[in-house]
């Protein structure tokens, strides 16, 4: 994408990034001081909200945006019932099958999963079934959930059409700091990072997947050689992308799976090929959680679209905010959100992966 954009500069990308994993509310305990915030820095700032849990909010939005007559993939999320699997202990049990008719899900770090529509579900974990009802289920399995280290695996999935040459260079600049951070936290996760990146058809390449590493330098050498070029028009092949993202790299059964999207323009709709809507009822399938970070210049359809991502995968849409110059580090957003947070991006990376790992620290 070559339109103009917003520059955010001098400012290292660990704000950036961190828009993605923002979450509304105190930094966890225990989470390092923000790099900038350290050195005396006016750090990128970000809100973020979790449709989720403000889901009338949510339902309200997607109201005023069908009026407004703009193209989407869509599907009813009105009859969305949240189910919570527990193990014998009561401790959120994590990877847990959830299944509806032809509907599957698989329950995140804290035990929940989303199944849409009325009918009977099935739990299934470690050879145990339970059956549940009601609009709000919750089943209690007879097993012992995972024990041990908690694994991590980020997949970073980026656009890098000529408008992301600031996300991408923050990004590179601040992944080792991000690290170490989250190697803090007190579940010691095992850290991975992988990376898919995309631009549109007629580009030099439309995607390239880079296989997870537990190596910070190694990922942060491949980050290195990521030039922001190509695009024309405003939507990107991110339907492609995000199928590759879901299916090329090595996924872990055992591991918290997050995929931050670091963006700024929807998908084309007019492509054959994947789907994006099909592509997030797939990553809810296999519990991978989408975190997309809205970068300066989405649009109307663009938040729509990632705000779906995050809801159907449980995730947060998170998004940039600016002073009143609408160019310096502030509070406000021009997106149609409501009752936010606003924290320093690095912290709301951290706060993401800490609450995502939580429940599996005991």
């Amino acid at each position: 994408m070559t339109r103009h954009r917003v520059l955010l500069a001098a400012l290292p990308l660990s704000a950036m990034l961190l828009t993605a994993c923002g979450a509304a509310g105190t930094i966890a305990a225990g989470a390092p001081e923000s790099k900038s915030e350290a050195q005396g820095q006016p750090g990128l700032r970000a809100g973020s909200v979790d449709d989720n849990a403000a889901f009338t909010a949510y339902l309200d939005y997607r109201k005023k945006f069908a009026a407004a007559d703009q193209q989407v993939r869509d599907a009813d999320v009105s009859r969305r019932r949240i189910v919570t699997v527990t193990d014998r202990g009561g401790r959120p049990l994590f990877g847990a099958t959830v299944q509806a008719g032809d509907q599957q899900a698989r329950t995140y770090a804290d035990g929940r999963a989303l199944i849409f529509g009325g009918g009977r579900i099935t739990v299934s974990y470690g050879g145990a079934t339970a059956a549940a009802t009601g609009h709000a289920p919750k089943v209690k399995l007879p097993v012992t959930g995972p024990e041990g280290r908690a694994k991590l695996q980020v997949l970073f999935l980026i656009d890098t059409t000529g408008s992301m040459g600031d996300e991408i260079g923050r990004l590179t600049a601040s992944v080792d700091s991000v690290a170490a951070r989250i190697a803090k936290l007190s579940s010691e996760p095992e850290l991975e990072l992988g990376m898919t990146l995309y631009r549109d058809k007629g580009d030099e390449y439309v995607t390239r997947t880079t296989d997870f590493t537990a190596d910070v330098g190694t990922f942060r050498e491949q980050l290195t050689a990521v030039r922001a070029e190509g695009g024309g028009d405003t939507p990107e092949d991110l339907n492609a992308a995000l199928a590759e993202a879901l299916a090329k790299p090595a996924w872990r059964e055992d591991a918290v799976k997050l995929v931050f999207l670091i963006a700024d323009a929807p998908p084309h709709l007019d492509y054959d090929g994947p789907d994006y809507l099909t592509e997030a009822r797939r990553a809810a399938e296999r519990g991978i959680k989408i975190e997309p970070i809205a970068s300066s210049g989405l649009d109307d359809q663009g938040e729509y679209i990632y705000r779906q991502l995050a809801q159907l995968t449980m995730g947060r849409f998170t998004f940039l905010t600016y002073g009143a110059d609408g160019v310096s580090p502030g509070d406000k957003t021009g997106h149609h959100v409501s009752e936010y947070a606003v924290l320093a991006l690095d912290d709301l990376v951290v706060k993401l992966v800490a609450d995502e790992l939580k429940p599996l620290s005991g």
